[in-house]
């Protein structure tokens, strides 16, 4: 409906605004995609592909994330695109979860990624980049939890997967689920505590001091041992932001992927990245009253007369658009005034021109603020001003 759609209008130009401040261009891949493409390159997430035949009896998936397309597309322009390459993407993706609040089948999902490069730097740039986002959407308390997937080397996949998990079903759970994914319980106890023990290296602390040279207080950030991301892809740097006090789960998650264009493509092309949960940064800005109030873009409804004043009301609501005040009018001269002030009322329209005898013989106009009810008679420029002020 359009009051949210208006909500999500804003918190996309918001963060399309902070991607391009920090210099990432705008890119778009295809919805559908081969189904070639995304297996095997995502890991435990591969029970939800939205996957089926087409009528030519091709394998085909709709796009899961972001990051596998934009490699293959990264693989095939790598000689003509500028390296590193920075770019930002703002679109619909596709999982087949159990739809539940913040977690929908069909997503917006906004990534950003800088390919090309394979400096502590790159990484540091798009993590500051997740806290950017947060900052400039007015959140006080975001945090960026920092691990790096080598830290996690010689533990098995499979419990890395349980061990991302540990916000969600405990320690006792994590260790649970190793056990019935085959590993011992021994080996399962010691995975977790080889994890929990874990100390940042040179990598994230350098992450650390990058953050705090540009503006990012220490409660924006930590080290956090357990945090493993499931993706199968990751291999350096990994992180996840939430927000104090929204109890939705993490609204952004990110990591390096030095190998996924070489696995997509044979192509060697370094990466890291983040996606960010439009939905989920959505409702976190809604809780804590960051978004607008909206009803409507219309800010003037010019209320059209029958007779010899419906001309002077289409050269009112011309002169208004002329000066790129949303204006719109009433598509009836037929109706009387008192009906077309309900429909501004109904729709959340501020304000209302009318134009009658009275203010064509005074070459004004009536500007009537639908909030408090004030009625002035302006030139038309005068008008203007108050509305361009407002």
């Amino acid at each position: 409906m359009p009051k949210e759609a208006l909500e999500r209008q804003w918190l996309k130009r918001k963060i399309e605004e902070v991607f391009e401040l920090w210099g990432f261009d705008p890119m778009e891949t295809p919805t559908l995609e081969p189904l070639e493409l995304f297996a095997g390159k995502i890991g435990d997430g591969e029970q939800l592909f939205f996957k089926f035949k087409d009528n030519a009896g091709r394998e085909v998936a709709l796009r899961y994330d972001q990051t596998v397309p934009t490699c293959r597309v990264v693989a095939e322009y790598a000689q003509i695109l500028p390296m590193p390459f920075r770019r930002y993407q703002i679109q619909p993706a596709f999982r087949a979860e159990k739809p539940q609040k913040g977690r929908y089948r069909e997503f917006v999902q906004c990534d950003a990624d800088i390919f090309g490069e394979s400096s502590y730097l790159a990484d540091a740039e798009v993590i500051g980049l997740s806290l950017e986002i947060y900052r400039k959407l007015g959140f006080k308390n975001a945090c960026v939890s920092v691990n790096d997937r080598e830290l996690l080397v010689g533990i098995p996949y499979e419990a890395i997967v349980s061990i991302d998990k540990l916000d969600k079903i405990g320690e006792m759970g994590v260790i649970r689920e190793m056990i019935e994914k085959g590993i011992e319980r021994d080996q399962a106890i010691k995975f977790f505590k080889q994890v929990r023990d874990l100390k940042p290296n040179e990598k994230i602390n350098n992450i650390f001091a990058y953050l705090k040279e540009t503006g990012f207080d220490s409660s924006w950030y930590k080290f956090e041992p357990t945090l493993s991301r499931s993706f199968s892809y990751s291999t350096g740097p990994i992180w996840e932001v939430k927000i104090e006090g929204f109890g939705n789960g993490s609204v952004l998650g990110g990591e390096r992927y030095d190998d996924l264009v070489s696995k997509i493509a044979g192509v060697e092309i370094p990466g890291t990245g983040f996606g960010l949960g439009f939905d989920r940064t959505l409702e976190a800005c809604l809780q804590f009253g960051l978004v607008p109030e909206f009803s409507t873009v219309s800010k003037v409804l010019v209320c059209l007369m029958s007779g010899e004043y419906f001309i002077n009301g289409l050269q009112i609501m011309k002169a208004l658009r002329e000066v790129d005040i949303v204006t719109e009018i009433y598509p009836s001269k037929e109706v009387k005034i008192d009906k077309q002030l309900k429909y501004a009322n109904k729709k959340g329209i501020p304000y209302v021109v009318i134009i009658g005898g009275d203010e064509v013989q005074a070459k004004k106009i009536s500007l009537k603020n639908m909030k408090t009810g004030e009625q002035e008679t302006l030139f038309i420029q005068d008008a203007i001003k108050k509305l361009k002020a407002k």
